[in-house]
């Protein structure tokens, strides 16, 4: 049995991974039809109900950085789980993102220990047949490109905001290449969609969404991933 996950209701095969335990509360009320607590332990709120399609979708928390989202992806593998997007939030290095903007990480920049500790080598790919899916799911209105996984919120020297900017990446965050590599090394589909809650000046100074905002990003993000994960999208997935 898991040691950190306690499952209080079924797992289903396919799953979205907020960090935030409020969010994964949040999108499990607006795209679950009578959600039921998967877990509580650890503060780590997880939701398993009815989706719009009529299949079981679970919603779990992860927590903050690689580490907490390696043992709840780890765990969630051991029970069952078959395809994951990441749901969460992001800091633009892009200057044509703005806040509240989508985006879509077809690769993550492995800038973080925990990916780097899992084997992975500069960058880790998303999967593919789910990166279209969630561009399709968008409406196309998302930006698709690759992010850099940091270990640090607060950056003191500010390099987070300068050194993945050298790599092109579009946005920088925390869990996307942890999340993409447990998915390489357990078999599993993995992707990552991203909502802007963070941009930057020339210095690195962060401007940071407002509440109001935050709730629309966070519903955005639920809406648009649930229905990749779509009965007739994931059936897709399975057979590529």
């Amino acid at each position: 049995m898991p040691v950190h996950i306690h499952p209080t209701a079924p797992l289903a095969p396919r799953a979205l991974l907020p960090g935030d335990p409020g969010r994964a509360l949040a999108m499990a009320q607006l795209v679950l039809s009578e959600p039921r607590m998967f877990n509580h332990n650890r503060g780590l709120w997880g939701y398993s109900g009815t989706a719009a399609d009529g299949e079981l979708l679970t919603i779990q928390s992860t927590g903050i950085g690689g580490p907490s989202a390696a043992i709840v992806l780890e765990e969630l593998c051991d029970l069952g789980l078959e395809c994951a997007i990441r749901v969460g939030t992001c800091g633009a290095l892009d200057e044509d993102l703005g806040l509240g903007d989508l985006i879509v990480a077809d690769a993550a920049l492995a800038t973080d220990g925990t990916s780097r500790a899992l084997g992975a080598g500069e960058r880790v790919q998303a999967d593919a047949a789910l990166v279209q899916s969630l561009r399709t799911a968008a409406g196309n209105t998302a930006r698709v490109g690759t992010v850099a996984t940091v270990d640090l919120f607060y950056d003191r020297a500010r390099s987070r905001a300068r050194e993945p900017r050298s790599s092109r990446a579009i946005a920088v965050e925390m869990e996307a290449a942890t999340v993409l590599r447990v998915g390489e090394l357990r078999g599993l589909r993995t992707a990552c969609l991203l909502a802007v809650t963070d941009v930057f000046d020339g210095r690195g100074e962060r401007r940071r969404i407002d509440d109001d905002g935050l709730v629309r990003a966070a519903e955005n993000l639920g809406r648009v991933a649930a229905a990749a994960l779509g009965a007739s999208q994931l059936g897709t997935v399975r057979r590529s």
